[in-house]
Parts: C-alpha cells; structure tokens; sequence
C-alpha cells in the first residue's frame, strides 16, 4: 500500500491525518457509486440503507486502525497486518457462508498433481477426459488395504459421495489422533479415503493421493501424485489453503511445485522427504529428499514436510505404497 510511506512522509497529527484520509476515502467511494449506478440519486438510496450505514462503519473502523497502527508500529509491521486480510475474508466466508471447495476443483487438482496439465496447452474442455482415465479406488486406511466392490458395498459407502472431511468429524467414521500420532494437526482421521490410479497397459503410472494438514493459519487440503513405483513424486498441489498471501500462500505457485517433480519420499523404508529452510544444494547427497522451504514462511513449509510425514507413513498411505515399491 503506496499510502503507508506517504502517511510517514506527512508532517501531521493523528487526527488530521485520520481525518484527510477519511474523507478522501468517503469520496472516492461515493464517486465509485455513483459511476456505477449512473447518477447520485440510486447511490444516495444505498448510503442510506443499514448496508450502506455498514458499509461506511467498516471503512471507518479499517481507517482507524490502518492510521493508528502506522503511528506505533514499522510500515513492514502495518503492511504485514494488512496481508491478513485475505485469510479472515476466506475464514468468514468458510464459516458464515458455508463456502468450500466444488467437486470441479478437486478434478483439476488431481488431473494437474498428476502432471496431465500442461499450462498452455491442455484446453478445459480436456479435463474431464483426462480424469475419466483414471480409476477410482478406496482405502480401508485402518487395515491399509483397498476395498473390493463387495467390501464398498458392506461398508455401505457410495464413492460418488463420500466426503472424506465430513467422515473425519463423525466419530463411527473416524478415529481420534493421540499428540504422538498426529504430526500434521489434524485431530482425527477418516477410516476411508480414496485413491486414483492412472494405470496404462496393466501398469499403475501415476498414484494421486488426497493429503492435508496444518500450516501456520489454516488447514491445507491438496493431492500428492506419485510415480508408479509408489516413491518419486510426479506432483503436488493444494486446492484450498488459507496461508499469508505472499508467503505461506505460495504453496500453490507452480515455481514450487514443480521443485517436488522427482523428489523420493522413503530412504531404507522411512519417510524422508524434508522442506528445508532456504535452498537444496543440489549437490548434497540428500537432495533427492529435499525441498526448498517458502520464503518467510516457515511454519507453513513445516506444516506441508508434516502433512507428507504422516499421510506418506504408518498412519497414512505408507503400508499400502510399500506394494507399489515392491
């Protein structure tokens, strides 16, 4: 916000510069308006509801505090409050308004994790093709095996929809995670989950796994895709996440997700894939089993070598992978 360095140029006290601050604000939403519904009469009508009412008191507040957090704390402090923003819009609309990730999203996610989208060349109209090639399997996560139609049908489960976050907060569906079990802070685990398997000539290509876990403000719900052999990463990515914008919100650049591209997961059997702080050196013995860590944010990248920790191991997805490596 260029504002923040020319409040701090200004030569004035709080309540002048609230003030000048204030009315500029007013007036350049009044003239927003008033463009927009094409005279002063229609946008007179809106000030003066309860929502417009609101509307003025939210600016005000924002002003307030905007001004006075400069005047007691660092431009980088104020501007670091400001990047919060965006995490409390998506918190209020996921909890007033029920918003959550469409089934459309979940699609392009594991088609894109699974390295079948290619940026400027595969159309949207592709998308449902290409996650029509993929096969459909649930996981019994509590005895670490996949389930035959007649055991989905025992389990009274329908694939089309089973909502793997609603199971986890049922407890007949779920099981409580003990602080040991839980190193990606996500409490409780479903008994089921679901697989997707890309197999070409009776041969499993690619293995798209759901994963999710905490990071610094917000669970991350995403797809890790692997090679067919159940160890080297083919791709990741995270369709809702509600990190610092900038910082722990780059966990979905396409610049740092491509870094996963042909990382292993397990050395001698153990999970041990890392997001380091800084860069790999690429020269290190290790670096097969390093990522590079976000920049600022390192409870997020904490939060994301976590999540892999335990949806890659015992509790997770790691006995099954074990026959895809074998």
């Amino acid at each position: 916000s260029p504002d923040t360095l020319v409040i701090r140029l200004l030569d004035t006290d709080l309540a002048t510069t609230l003030f000048y601050r204030g009315l500029a604000m007013g007036l350049g939403l009044f003239a927003f308006l008033a463009l927009r519904d094409r005279g002063l009469g229609p946008t007179r009508r809106t000030l003066a509801q309860p929502l417009g009412w609101g509307l003025a008191l939210m600016f005000a507040i924002s002003n307030i505090g905007f001004v006075t957090t400069l005047a007691y704390t660092s431009v980088a402090d104020t501007l670091g409050c400001l990047a919060t923003a965006s995490i409390f819009a998506a918190l209020f609309s996921a909890v007033f308004l029920g918003e959550k990730a469409p089934m459309r999203v979940w699609i392009v996610s594991i088609v894109i994790a699974a390295g079948l989208f290619k940026v400027g060349e595969t159309q949207e109209s592709e998308i449902d093709g290409l996650f029509e090639q993929f096969t459909i399997r649930v996981v019994d996560l509590q005895n670490k095996q996949f389930l035959t139609e007649d055991q989905i049908a025992a389990a009274n489960l329908d694939i089309s929809k089973y909502d793997q976050r609603k199971a986890a907060k049922i407890p007949g569906m779920s099981m409580e995670l003990s602080n040991e079990q839980d190193i990606a802070s996500i409490s409780r685990r479903a008994n089921y989950s679901v697989a997707y398997l890309l197999e070409k000539d009776g041969e499993v290509e690619r293995i798209v796994l759901p994963v999710h876990g905490y990071g610094l403000w917000s669970t991350l719900y995403g797809f890790l895709a692997l090679q067919g052999d159940g160890n080297t990463v083919a791709g990741i990515t995270f369709y809702e996440q509600k990190e610092t914008a900038g910082l722990g919100g780059e966990v979905d650049n396409p610049s740092w997700k491509n870094l996963w591209v042909g990382k292993e997961i397990y050395q001698d059997g153990a999970v041990a894939l890392k997001v380091i702080k800084g860069a790999v050196d690429k020269s290190a013995p290790d670096a097969k089993y390093q990522v590079d860590g976000l920049a600022g944010a390192t409870l997020t990248s904490k939060g994301v070598e976590n999540l892999i920790a335990y949806w890659m191991g015992d509790e997770g997805f790691g006995p099954l992978l074990s026959d895809f490596k074998s």
